[in-house]
């Protein structure tokens, strides 16, 4: 399996992979909005040996009490289903894991499950009194926070709590 950064050929493909893993075309739409709004930070497929897009994972800003912080929202990661269940999805949060701090992107938050999500180091939100903008329509837990440096999280956030806020195209779905 090859992870790699996007390319113009792979849009049509991830848009049809997003299409076949989620309920809604909403996902699909977002990254589309995201991409063409130029607030797509990374963009990583896994391949199969034979170049078939297997998983996808987007990585876009998000801002902390309406400050860039340089932080980053994980949203969506989807893996085929005749692929799932094979550490598709592991191997591209931990590649892009790699990357981010690299590119000088501090931390990462997420919506998402928290069983799934804390197997990425990933914390609750709440623990760091940070909230997100759908606070009330989240499950509880659902919105997590990690460090992808060294510093520990209480370090990078120095003493601020308060809203992370995602891209407005996020309010779309």
């Amino acid at each position: 399996m090859l992870i790699r950064t996007e390319a113009p050929a792979d849009i049509l493909v991830i848009d049809q992979l997003l299409k076949s893993v989620f309920d809604t075309d909403a996902e699909a739409n977002l990254v589309k909005s995201l991409r063409e709004n130029s607030q797509l930070t990374l963009s990583l497929v896994a391949c199969s040996d034979e170049g078939e897009v297997l998983g996808h994972v987007l990585f876009s800003p998000v801002t902390l009490n309406g400050q860039d912080m340089l932080w980053q929202g994980l949203a969506p990661l989807a893996v085929a289903k005749a692929h799932q269940g094979k550490g598709i999805a592991k191997a591209l949060v931990k590649e892009a894991f790699e990357i981010l701090p690299e590119l000088g992107y501090p931390a990462c938050v997420v919506l998402g499950d928290p069983s799934y999500y804390q197997k990425f180091q990933f914390e609750s939100a709440s623990d760091y009194d940070l909230t997100c903008q759908w606070e009330g329509e989240v499950p509880q837990g659902a919105f997590q926070v990690r460090s992808l440096v060294e510093a520990p999280l209480q370090v990078l956030l120095e003493q601020q709590s308060g809203l992370i806020e995602y891209s407005a195209e996020f309010n779309q779905l």
